[in-house]
């Protein structure tokens, strides 16, 4: 019996698994191959549209007074009164006394000085007497011609000359006597005081530092390709417009701006940087006049500045990530497709390209960064805002 089962067991296993076998393959199922679908690189893009845009011209520069001038002493003498604002960094008004000078010896001056026009104004009067005399005398005595020393010509002449000295010592008399009261020649700031109460000054010596505040002037360097974008007169008379120009600084951790114009240019070009000196005039830099609230433009400060220039329709902004190199754009196509186009470039800013022409409405622009793009190849294209 054992010998049997030995027998039949193989061949019962080979069997069934041929039947298995045979049963697999008859219900097998059928297996369709399914189409690879195929992917794109997926890029981003903007939709341009032409604008009228208005150039700018950036800077740096420094604020300086219009005006800075060391105040003098006219006459010498003792500082016998300072006003309460003569001190460093302290305001006036044109014509507000700042220093006065002890006067007394002055006055004297002046006195002497009149009493010496009554003198000499009543010697020219008599000598104008006595030619008159002498004229008469001669004229019922004489015989001929008379000479000028006998009709008192000369010595009248001298009298007259001695009275015109006199009226010339009293002006300046009187000129030396008023100023003594230095006077404020401008609206404006003391930025060093040099003298005090009670000191003795020379004539010629320096009271004050002083500059004016009615406006200040800022220099800005501007690089000769950036004149194309702003309206600079070059010419003499010319009828160009004067551009405005906001200023800003941080001051106290605030960003503050000012308004002002670029009223003139430099007379040649800067030999070193090569570039056109531009001054911005900006009024009442302290508020003096009512400016409102901004916050005072201090001498000193060193600002931003931004020109307002030329504005031009039709131009295409877009971002700088779309150019390749200088004048190549990357643009996606109705058809989806990357294509590069050649196009006028007007100018390269920090995050766009201004251009003139290259580009339609409705054009895709494509802002994504691709490592080998081939022109024509299929995108898988987002529009994304700006």
């Amino acid at each position: 019996m054992k010998t049997v089962l030995k027998t039949l067991l193989p061949v019962i296993v080979l069997g069934t698994s041929s039947g298995l076998v045979w049963f697999l393959i008859a219900n097998k199922r059928e297996i369709k191959p399914e189409p690879r679908a195929e992917v794109f690189p997926v890029v981003e893009v903007v939709a341009i549209e032409p604008v009228r845009h208005k150039f700018a011209v950036q800077s740096q520069g420094t604020v300086a007074a219009r005006t800075e001038i060391d105040l003098m002493g006219e006459v010498a003498g003792k500082v016998v009164w300072v006003a309460d604002g003569f001190a460093d960094g302290g305001f006036f008004r044109k014509g507000d006394p700042l220093v006065r000078i002890d006067r007394r010896d002055f006055d004297l001056a002046v006195t002497q000085a009149e009493a010496a026009v009554a003198r000499a104004k009543v010697a020219w009067e008599r000598e104008q007497a006595e030619a008159k005399v002498a004229k008469q005398e001669w004229e019922r005595e004489g015989k001929g011609a008379a000479s000028p020393l006998l009709l008192r010509e000369p010595q009248l002449k001298d009298a007259e000359a001695a009275m015109r000295s006199a009226d010339a010592n009293l002006a300046k008399s009187k000129l030396d006597l008023d100023r003594c009261e230095i006077v404020a020649p401008f609206d404006g700031r003391i930025r060093a005081r040099h003298v005090g109460l009670g000191q003795f000054i020379n004539r010629g010596v320096p009271v004050a530092r002083v500059y004016a505040v009615d406006y200040v002037e800022v220099s800005l360097p501007l690089p000769l390709d950036e004149l194309k974008y702003i309206d600079v007169a070059l010419k003499h008379r010319s009828n160009a417009s004067v551009p405005e120009v906001s200023v800003s600084a941080i001051i106290g951790g605030k960003l503050e701006r000012w308004r002002g114009s670029l009223v003139r240019t430099a007379g040649d070009i800067h030999p070193q940087t090569r570039m056109l000196k531009g001054v911005v005039r900006i009024d009442d830099p302290y508020g003096l006049n009512g400016a409102g609230e901004r916050s005072p433009l201090p001498v000193g400060l060193f600002v931003e500045a931004e020109i307002e220039g030329r504005e031009i329709e039709s131009v295409y902004r877009v971002p700088r990530a779309a150019m390749r190199g200088r004048d190549q754009l990357m643009v996606v196509d109705s058809e989806d497709r990357f294509r590069f186009r050649n196009t006028v470039v007007i100018r390269l800013l920090k995050d766009e390209a201004l251009l003139k022409s290259g580009l339609e409405a409705g054009d895709r622009v494509c802002v994504s960064i691709l490592d080998s793009p081939v022109d024509g190849m299929k995108v898988d294209a987002r529009l994304v805002d700006r």
